[in-house]
């Protein structure tokens, strides 16, 4: 059954991941003509487009595709409890897993996008369209800690800041639901 689990889990937070990026380029206003965020949009248009024409966005943020990324996180806890245990239940605790399963997808994409990009940043020096989205994405995020760190004479370590905050709020919300969740939160 672990084997199970782990399948998949991995492909709904792949697809998950994926799902959540198109909202952060969106948001983000990144370039739609690079190669990596047309692949991101061609993998979630079959199901995003038709879901456009029915909710609007607020705003710069597309509520369709978020709530196609809910809806994603709420079938992995269903799908998981189907191969667990071979049966599921459907209720209310079903849909605050899935809302706490997509803010724990969405920190998850945040880190791998800040890796991304600092591995980018040592290889390609900044020929890489790839690169380029990936600094789109986290330079909002970054420049204001850039902004109160030191100059260290070149270096950067406004990212490895982020990450030290990332952790440190993965830990406080995981005790903070620990005694409401138990051991589902390996789950989300």
């Amino acid at each position: 059954m672990n084997a199970m689990n782990f399948l998949v889990s991995t492909l709904f937070d792949l697809y998950i991941m994926v799902v959540l990026l198109r909202v952060w380029l969106q948001w983000a206003r990144a370039d739609f003509y690079n190669p990596f965020s047309q692949f991101v949009v061609k993998a979630t248009q079959p199901v995003v487009g038709p879901l456009r024409r029915v909710i609007p966005s607020i705003g710069s943020l597309d509520m369709a595709t978020v709530l196609f990324a809910y809806v994603l996180c709420v079938a992995k806890f269903v799908v998981l409890q189907l191969v667990g245990s071979g049966q599921f239940a459907l209720d209310g605790g079903s849909f605050i897993i899935g809302l706490l399963a997509m803010l724990k997808a969405a920190g998850g994409l945040l880190f791998w996008v800040l890796i991304l990009r600092a591995i980018l940043s040592w290889v390609s020096q900044g020929r890489s369209p790839i690169e380029y989205v990936m600094i789109q994405l986290t330079e909002p995020l970054v420049a204001p800690i850039r902004r109160i760190l030191p100059s260290m004479g070149g270096l950067d370590l406004s990212v490895l800041v982020l990450f030290i905050l990332l952790q440190f709020l993965n830990y406080v919300i995981g005790d903070m639901l620990s005694p409401y969740f138990g051991n589902l939160w390996f789950v989300l």
